[in-house]
């Protein structure tokens, strides 16, 4: 089976040590898009990075974005050939980045989230009680994506403050998911 690369894309504020996304990182050796400026994100940057992610890659990739990052790849699947060197999308609680009560002012530059379906298989994980997004806003997000949909309960943010450290059962589901993908 050919080598796949899997791209790290964190949310405002990079993902610390003990956020799963860092965890799986160093466990897995997966690579972290690193963005020039984590805490006042600009919309044009952050694609850029990622493009040039994307085009440094010798492989075929997946996407695993937690919070903006998922804003961030629903951005870039609308772009014209998106989907060149993506497999899949593994989206865990996508921020609402149109909403002022659920997220900070410096994402708004991420709105409108793009709900046109996506040019890659994806799915998205949330969490019934995620302060920066409602349930069933995500769930709409997964829908208009045309991406899988997994509620994983009360859970937070799905990020360090939710205490789920490595978080076992979302790379379990991660894997299935890159399994199918991978075709």
């Amino acid at each position: 089976m050919p080598h796949v690369s899997v791209l790290i894309l964190p949310g405002l504020g990079n993902s610390g040590p003990e956020h799963w996304q860092s965890i799986w990182e160093a466990t897995h050796g997966y690579q972290r898009v690193e963005q020039a400026n984590w805490d006042q994100p600009k919309l044009p940057d952050w694609l850029a990075t990622l493009k040039q992610a994307l085009a440094q890659s010798e492989s075929n990739v997946v996407l695993v974005g937690h919070s903006l990052a998922c804003s961030l790849i629903a951005h870039f699947a609308q772009l014209t050939g998106a989907n060149a060197k993506v497999l899949g999308a593994f989206l865990v609680s996508p921020a609402d980045v149109e909403s002022t009560r659920c997220t900070p002012s410096e994402t708004r530059c991420f709105s409108p989230i793009p709900l046109g379906r996506f040019p890659f298989p994806a799915h998205v994980v949330a969490s019934s009680d995620d302060p920066y997004v409602d349930r069933e806003r995500a769930e709409f997000f997964a829908r208009s994506w045309g991406a899988g949909f997994t509620d994983i309960g009360p859970a937070g943010h799905i990020n360090a403050g939710s205490g789920l450290g490595a978080w076992p059962e979302g790379h379990a589901h991660f894997q299935a998911c890159l399994a199918r993908w991978r075709g």
